[in-house]
Parts: C-alpha cells; sequence; structure tokens
C-alpha cells in the first residue's frame, strides 16, 4: 500500500531538536520530483510524493512509464518484497546544473522495511542498504559525510561538498539532508533534518551587514522574507511548466496561489513555534507573497 514518506524539517527548529547529537549521516539533496516503488501481492506499484501512480493518469513527470519495466525493479522486488524504495526522479525544476547523463533516472535516498504484521515502517541505514542495491544496478544517492555529534559550523561547511551529479565547474548542489537512524523527535517521530542551501546564504548576507528594509517588522512581513525565496518561486514555476508543457501567462494565478499554500501548509508549524503563537493575517500574508514573487522573478510576469 501507499506510504507517503516524511516531511524534512529545517536544520534548527524544534521538529528535529537534538538531532545532531549523534551519528549523523548526511547526503545530498537532489532536485527532482519525489517518487516511491514498492512491491504488493506480486506487482511492482509507483508514487509520487502524495499518491500512488495509476495506469492511464498522471505519471509523475513520466516516473512510473520509464521504470515500470525496468528488470532491476523485477529482479529486487523478487527477493525483497517487503521493502519501499523512496527517490529523486530527476527531472528539469529549478536547479540546471547537472551533468547532461543524469536526467530522467531515479536515485534511491530512503530504504523502509514494512512489517505487515506488525504495521510498522522502519528505515534501513544507509550502510545496509547501499551494497544490497548496487548488486540490482540501482542507484543510491551516497553519503556526504558521518558525523559524530556536530556542531552547525561543521554541518554548513558541508553545503559546499554537495557536488553530486553537478557538471564541473558548475558549483554545488541544492541542499543537504541530515538523517540520525536512531533518532526520534521530542513528539515521538522519526523525522530527518535540511539545510537549504539558498537561506544559509541569504542568511549569511544579512549577518555580513547587508541592508535590510525598513518598514519589514510585522509578522507576515518577517515569515515572508524568511521562507518565500527564489527556490521555492523556481521549483513552481518548473513543475507548472513541465505539466502543461511550457510556461504561459495564464499560469500565473496557479503559480501565485501554489507559492502560498506550500508556505502555509509547509511551514506554518515552524513559524508559528519560532513567533509563539502570533497572530498572523493571512489575507495579507498572501498580499505580501504575491509582492514578493513579483519582486524576485518579475520575468514571469510578461505576457508570453
Amino acid at each position: 500500500m501507499f506510504h507517503k514518506y516524511q516531511h524534512l524539517e529545517r536544520f534548527g527548529t524544534e521538529e528535529v531538536e537534538g538531532i545532531e547529537d549523534g551519528r549523523c549521516y548526511v547526503f545530498p539533496k537532489i532536485d527532482g520530483t519525489n517518487g516511491s516503488i514498492w512491491c504488493e501481492e506480486g506487482e511492482i506499484k509507483f508514487g509520487s510524493r502524495n499518491r500512488e501512480l495509476i495506469e492511464g493518469e498522471k505519471d509523475n513527470a513520466g516516473f512510473m512509464t520509464a521504470n515500470k519495466n525496468l528488470d532491476c525493479y523485477k529482479k529486487f522486488f523478487v527477493d525483497h518484497p517487503d521493502v519501499i524504495l523512496y527517490g529523486e526522479w530527476l527531472v528539469p525544476h529549478s536547479l540546471k546544473t547537472y551533468s547532461p547523463d543524469t536526467w530522467r533516472k531515479f536515485y534511491v535516498f530512503d530504504v523502509v522495511y514494512y512489517n505487515s504484521l506488525y504495521n510498522g515502517y522502519k528505515y534501513i541505514q544507509y550502510g545496509k542498504y547501499e551494497p544490497i542495491l548496487s548488486e540490482y544496478g540501482i542507484k543510491c544517492i551516497p553519503l556526504i559525510a558521518i558525523v559524530e555529534n556536530g556542531t552547525s559550523e561543521q554541518f554548513y561547511a558541508l553545503l559546499d561538498k554537495n557536488n553530486y551529479l553537478i557538471e564541473d565547474g558548475k558549483g554545488a548542489g541544492e541542499d543537504i539532508v541530515i538523517k540520525r537512524y536512531d533518532y526520534v523527535n521530542k513528539y515521538g517521530r522519526i523525522t530527518w533534518a535540511k539545510i537549504v542551501t539558498s537561506e544559509f546564504k541569504e542568511k549569511h548576507i544579512k549577518e555580513m551587514g547587508a541592508p535590510t528594509i525598513k518598514g519589514a517588522t510585522r509578522i507576515e512581513s518577517r515569515i515572508v522574507d524568511k521562507y518565500l525565496t527564489s527556490a521555492l518561486i523556481d521549483k513552481v514555476f518548473n513543475k507548472i511548466s513541465n505539466e502543461c508543457g511550457g510556461w504561459s501567462s495564464k499560469y500565473i494565478p496557479r503559480l501565485l496561489q501554489t507559492v502560498y499554500y506550500d508556505i502555509v501548509k509547509e511551514e506554518c508549524w515552524n513559524f508559528v513555534k519560532e513567533y509563539k503563537n502570533p497572530i498572523i493575517d493571512f489575507n495579507r500574508l498572501n498580499h505580501l507573497c504575491i509582492a514578493k514573487i513579483k519582486e524576485l522573478r518579475p520575468e514571469l510576469f510578461t505576457a508570453r
């Protein structure tokens, strides 16, 4: 049965408090679309981030169509029918610096063992699943480093080490993910942390004395300033373009509302905790989101 992959939480937030206190495995985060593969009653199944993929319906940027007949998965699930493969189907989103031969391939980033008797899901450690998947020719996102009781500075320094799949001379990749396989947060959930490269750079620009905009003191402005990034806009833009066969100004309302939706859905709990249960004017928040999208990406609003 379909099992949705967990949400990654920002490093330093309450949801992943203390994750650094132990043996952490740090991985590149690549910029594609989330997918999963599993076996159910002898049939290989495919999922996107939020749903099982069904023949004849949208199949997550060609993910199911491209992978459903590959022998590597058929052989693997004959031998390992009780696991779920989670990974990234690499299709163009915001990051365009991957090597040409890396596109439209599936890269596994987590393997979960499912025990139907106990209705339990257990993450398998990288060192155990990587050699097994390699035997079947299934690609895995590799480790950047193992960090014991790490500091923030040690994790931030690894952002520049994320060059997996990146074309030579094109810089570093998107973000990094921090996993600790024995970690459960204070709410009893297994949760991984992420460090977003663009947000890290923006934070340090401010710390180095770059000017800030006066008047951006209301809570809604602070939320937009922190969470609405160019990377988020690009991700939504590319998803719409991929689904619709290109960009047109008629998709602007969808872009605006999807970015706003993503901030409210994905980040609401973070800013509720950060700002101690603030009173938020969501109408104003929506207007500020629209204004910042236009400020950061004015070229999207020219008629085409």
